[in-house]
């Protein structure tokens, strides 16, 4: 990995641990994941992040942090070849990311969990509540992938990924913020090489619509749901929150907040954390929302 985002990924997982975030690994098949796990505070339900595509978990801490003291449990595990996490033995395609996580969250989970996903996190764990209902107390989809797109979409959005330059990198950077912060600038040389790494390049080279939950799939979930999708999401087309928003079902919670982009943990992560905890509440006193499409604007 490039020198300088290897080391700001080592600090960040010292800063975690250092802030009681225990640093473990769990084997799911042939692959050792890394996941952050800390005993929380409060009594409301165990609580998962999943990051996405080329990220990690550590970028999550200060949200992990301001839920810690409100739930029982939190956990971040790290997808194969991102992060600490060893790469698969076998290529790295969305069917191996999901087998190794649901592997991993089947021995990780004592109780039915709120699973929080973003980007690839999120079709993660719309997956993953597929596959598994009754360990999923509540999803919350932070401009989650998984819609079904069209061709010209798909190409679009896998070249985004495909960094080869520091141009490329900068432009990466500004869809997937709100509003960069400038210190990235001095990691941008690097982001092609990380972008190179061979979980990264997998999945852009097998993701299809294929791996896409149908609509049905969506209608059929049970558990309550939110899903935040920023005014200012650039990666994303329009069509993918049109695509949930058509086929969700009907107790589906669907927000638009302003100053939010693609990773609104990145952008305003006391925010993000602050709709988590206010949503589990609302889960735990069995707080119906009918209503589609309010834009929180707080």
């Amino acid at each position: 990995m490039a020198r300088m985002l290897g080391a700001a990924e080592r600090l960040a997982r010292f800063a975690m641990n250092r802030r009681g975030f225990e640093s473990r690994w769990v084997t799911s098949g042939a692959t050792h994941l890394h996941v952050y796990e800390s005993r929380g505070g409060g009594s409301l339900p165990t609580t998962v992040m999943l990051h996405g595509l080329g990220s990690a978990a550590a970028p999550f801490g200060r949200v992990l942090a301001r839920l810690r003291p409100h739930v029982r449990r939190v956990l971040a595990p790290e997808l194969p070849g991102h992060g600490f996490s060893a790469h698969p033995g076998s290529r790295m395609t969305p069917d191996v990311a999901l087998d190794a996580l649901t592997h991993a969250l089947d021995g990780l989970l004592d109780e039915p969990a709120i699973v929080c996903g973003n980007s690839l996190g999120g079709a993660v764990a719309l997956h993953y509540a597929l596959r598994r209902p009754e360990r999923v107390r509540a999803l919350v989809l932070l401009s989650p992938a998984g819609a079904r797109l069209s061709e010209d979409e798909w190409r679009e959005l896998k070249d985004a990924f495909r960094i080869r330059t520091r141009a490329d990198a900068t432009r990466l950077i500004e869809r997937v913020y709100h509003r960069p912060p400038w210190f990235l600038a001095l990691f941008a040389h690097e982001f092609p090489e990380a972008f190179r790494r061979p979980a990264v390049q997998d999945i852009l080279d097998t993701a299809t619509n294929e791996h896409a939950p149908t609509p049905d799939d969506l209608a059929s979930l049970p558990m309550p749901i939110l899903l935040v999708w920023g005014k200012s999401e650039r990666l994303l087309p329009a069509s993918a929150l049109e695509y949930f928003r058509a086929h969700l079902p009907p107790h589906a919670i669907i927000e638009q907040p302003e100053g939010f982009g693609h990773s609104p943990h990145l952008d305003e992560p006391a925010r993000v954390a602050d709709r988590i905890l206010r949503f589990a509440r609302d889960v735990e006193r069995g707080v119906e929302h009918g209503a589609r499409g309010q834009a929180e604007t707080a």
